[in-house]
């Protein structure tokens, strides 16, 4: 059971290029949201504009090129567009919650690929078993068929359909080991092995 539980958690690490990329879209999502909470509040800049005009005091007071009306724009931004940031903070808040989904989506797919690998190879073990078991016992009833033809109580039909049957049991048998490796195959890519 406890190796069974660290490939589980194994898993996390396994998958760990969709799960780092669902994490690093969530930590974009949070600084999409904290961008738009700022967009709240007056903001002062200064350009280029700002310094050229800052050696001639007549532009002080004039229109569209002073610094007291930059200023005031800057200042009052946030009162005049507050329904329009509030979209995009709520945007980004829907975003972020998205975000967050999706990486618990990513965490549990792949916690649920490495749990139906890890059942699907125990299922195959079984099975390998048993047809192992089954391969034995008709290989048995192959011998049984002979000796009982030997002594004329059966017919050489009888032994020809009991080595059919034991063949095809071989071929399942083969079939099962071929799907049990390639369940070997599938764990190892679904734990972050394999090739790109």
């Amino acid at each position: 059971m406890l190796v069974y539980v660290a490939a589980v958690l194994v898993a996390a690490k396994g998958q760990l290029k969709d799960i780092k990329q669902a994490e690093l879209d969530l930590a974009a999502a949070k600084l999409d949201v904290e961008v738009a909470k700022a967009n709240f509040y007056p903001s002062l800049g200064i350009t280029a504009g700002i310094g050229i005009q800052a050696f001639d005091p007549s532009y002080l007071l004039k229109s569209p090129e002073s610094l007291l009306y930059s200023i005031a724009g800057d200042l009052t931004a946030p009162l005049i567009n507050r329904n329009a940031i509030k979209a995009t903070y709520y945007s980004a808040n829907a975003k972020q919650l998205q975000a967050v989904y999706n990486y618990e989506r990513t965490v549990l797919n792949a916690y649920i690929e490495v749990v139906n690998q890890l059942s699907n190879i125990s299922n195959l073990e079984k099975s390998y078993d048993l047809k192992a078991k089954q391969v034995e016992a008709l290989t048995q009833s192959i011998s049984i068929s002979n000796d009982l033809f030997k002594s004329a109580r059966a017919d050489y039909m009888e032994v020809l359909l009991t080595q059919r049957e034991a063949l095809e049991s071989r071929f399942e048998l083969i079939e099962t080991k071929m799907q049990q490796l390639n369940a070997h195959v599938a764990i190892y890519q679904a734990l972050g092995g394999g090739w790109n």
